[in-house]
């Protein structure tokens, strides 16, 4: 397991990187005198090449040494957020950002390949949940720690130290590493291939429009905060979204298991985001209140992964790994997406103050399409049911 926590240091490395952006929003902003709307794309740019990089990338370096593509990962992801820190305009930033997010896209599923190959077959849920606990925990605690390093030393410091983390995995890895082959990850062409499935097109859409709604309305919650409430230091409100997000992803798995029903499961949680979106702006002005919608948010946000990957490997058991990337990619995309439409709308007029409503509004669009593939579950199970009978 000492090895899989190699792969655990570049993992959170990479999830501190992929919304870190999202805090230093105003600072980004203020240095290269662009809009809030444009200094989001910076993330995303960093979310989309993550979201292509990975099954691009997986085809053409199919049946290369492991070690030596998780090292050109880090490489590429290190020497992106280097550039990144260095960048002296925005367009230099936004073609850094986007080597970094190749880098991570590449990295990130060749990880979680090397750890289950790393270890014994009884230990692989283990080695998993360390890698992907790694990337969670950069996600969610890694923008405040990001803010609090920037008080210090600037947007600039906070990827110096990004960097850094790359490159010390890096070193582990090139030190300590063995030599060994594993299963590529899924290609674009399996990816593809999924999506001709319409139960599996239907659930990876449903992540896909989650993720548009969540992650889009979080590359602006400094922007936000500061339209509605005038509101500067965001670092509490992004610690009470990654507190949330921390509850909602370790508390889900065990509620799928109780309830047996993650479809369901997955309607409430949709049902629960759009009332948390809609509840920050009336939230803001109560100091006691102030910080719920922020957890709920992040806790739903974070859920909502596990019941989608639950029932994708439910009814694609075969070929569950494809099916579980492609709702990752589904995942990064939307959340690329999301941060674009973010940036469209409020180029075109609409306050930040208002992107809670929109992001609210498509979440319960979406709770209306979970709505309709629960019904169309039971119609099939229905007549299953009596054709058996017959």
């Amino acid at each position: 397991m000492q090895k899989v926590f190699l792969l655990t240091i570049g993992m959170f490395a990479l999830g501190f990187d992929a919304y870190v952006i999202a805090g230093l929003l105003p600072d980004i902003g203020a240095t290269f005198h662009i809009t809030p709307s444009q200094t989001g794309q910076a993330v995303s740019v960093f979310t989309l090449c993550y979201a292509l990089a990975a099954p691009v990338f997986a085809t053409l370096l199919a049946g290369k040494p492991m070690r030596n593509i998780l090292l050109l990962a880090l490489a590429v992801f290190s020497i992106g957020n280097g550039i990144s820190a260095l960048a002296s305009n925005f367009s230099m930033l936004l073609i850094a950002r986007a080597i970094a997010g190749i880098g991570a896209g590449l990295y990130s599923p060749l990880a979680s390949a090397a750890a289950a190959s790393l270890v014994p077959e009884q230990k692989r849920g283990r080695a998993l949940g360390m890698t992907l606990g790694g990337m969670s925990t950069g996600t969610v605690m890694g923008v405040p720690l990001g803010l609090v390093i920037a008080e210090h030393l600037k947007w600039n410091g906070t990827l110096w130290v990004i960097t850094a983390l790359g490159l010390i995995a890096m070193m582990g890895i090139a030190i300590w590493f063995p030599h060994f082959a594993a299963s590529a990850p899924p290609s674009l062409r399996q990816r593809v291939a999924m999506m001709t499935n319409r139960r599996v097109a239907a659930i990876v859409g449903i992540t896909f429009m989650t993720s548009v709604a969540s992650l889009g309305l979080y590359t602006y919650i400094a922007v936000i905060l500061n339209n509605l409430a005038d509101i500067s230091n965001n670092t509490p409100y992004l610690w009470a979204w990654g507190i949330g997000g921390v509850v909602g992803s370790f508390s889900i798995g065990a509620l799928i298991d109780r309830t047996g029903k993650p479809g369901l499961l997955m309607a409430g949680i949709l049902a629960i985001m759009a009332l948390s979106m809609f509840s920050v702006p009336f939230a803001l002005s109560f100091p006691i209140l102030s910080f719920l919608p922020f957890i709920l948010w992040g806790a739903m946000g974070w859920a909502s992964q596990a019941p989608q990957q639950h029932e994708l490997l439910r009814i694609q058991p075969n070929q569950g790994a494809a099916a579980v990337a492609l709702n990752s990619s589904a995942n990064y995309l939307g959340s690329a997406i999301g941060s674009l439409l973010g940036g469209i709308v409020m180029l075109a007029g609409l306050a930040p103050s208002q992107l809670p409503f929109a992001a609210g509004g498509l979440a319960l669009v979406t709770l209306l399409g979970q709505w309709g593939i629960l019904s169309s579950k039971r119609k099939h199970g229905s007549e299953r049911k009596q054709s058996m009978q017959q």
